[in-house]
């Protein structure tokens, strides 16, 4: 019956985990392989079960250390929204509850608890479709594509809240560090309006965006130059 109540639902803690690839300058993303059925072997976001005496916060916490390792502060992340699609995974009600996390360095990944591998896949976009890649493999984030349950739903659901704050709230930032360079702040910006840093002026970049910076000082540089000048979040 449509009306039956849900009583006992499962409710796991989903994490969109973001850092930045120094290489190629670009936003990533963590996602790990699954060892255990339902789609094992799929690639997916990083996930836990809500524990009865932990809030979904210290959860969230807690991921992150158990799949990667890493102790984080409690600001680092943030909700994102929650999932309730009765059909996201079959033959269970589960609710996710998802957040993004902010990572500004990138730790060697050791696949936890329920995970047989763990990598990070760069965000690009490719003929007007957001996609995640790792060692050429490519995850096209649109209905098309393969992730676990719903996580690319999940996924295009963070994109588009970092998207929609860029020009008042960009927190991804955060991925960039304590200090950035306006060239790694427009790195970020480009991939997420599916464009690339050339067409993001410099100088109407740094007046457009003015506000949400502070110059804090200049780059130590290994070469003969002018040190870019270094800024931090407002």
């Amino acid at each position: 019956m449509d009306s039956e109540i849900i009583a006992r639902p499962l409710v796991t803690i989903t994490n969109v985990i973001w850092s930045f690839n120094t290489e190629l300058h670009r936003p990533q993303l963590l996602l790990i392989k699954r060892a255990d059925e339902p789609l094992k072997g799929h690639w997916a976001l990083p996930e836990t079960r809500l524990r009865s005496k932990e809030s979904a916060d210290a959860a969230c916490i807690r991921l992150i250390d158990d799949k990667i390792g890493l102790q984080v502060p409690m600001n680092s992340t943030e909700q994102l929204a929650t999932f309730t699609d009765p059909k996201r995974i079959t033959g269970t009600r589960a609710l996710a509850l998802a957040y993004m996390t902010y990572l500004p360095s990138t730790p060697k990944l050791h696949p936890g608890y329920g995970a047989t591998d763990a990598q990070w896949f760069v965000l690009d976009k490719d003929q007007g479709n957001y996609v995640i890649t790792h060692d050429q493999q490519g995850i096209i984030l649109s209905p098309a594509g393969h992730l676990a349950f719903d996580h690319i739903q999940i996924i295009t659901t963070a994109i588009n809240r970092i998207k929609n704050k860029l020009d008042y709230q960009p927190q991804i930032l955060r991925i960039l560090g304590n200090t950035f360079t306006l060239r790694q702040a427009r790195e970020v910006f480009a991939a997420f309006l599916g464009t690339t840093i050339g067409k993001i002026d410099n100088s109407n970049f740094k007046k457009t965006h003015n506000h949400l910076f502070k110059e804090v000082g200049a780059a130590t540089l290994n070469h003969s130059g002018r040190p870019p000048k270094l800024y931090q979040l407002n």
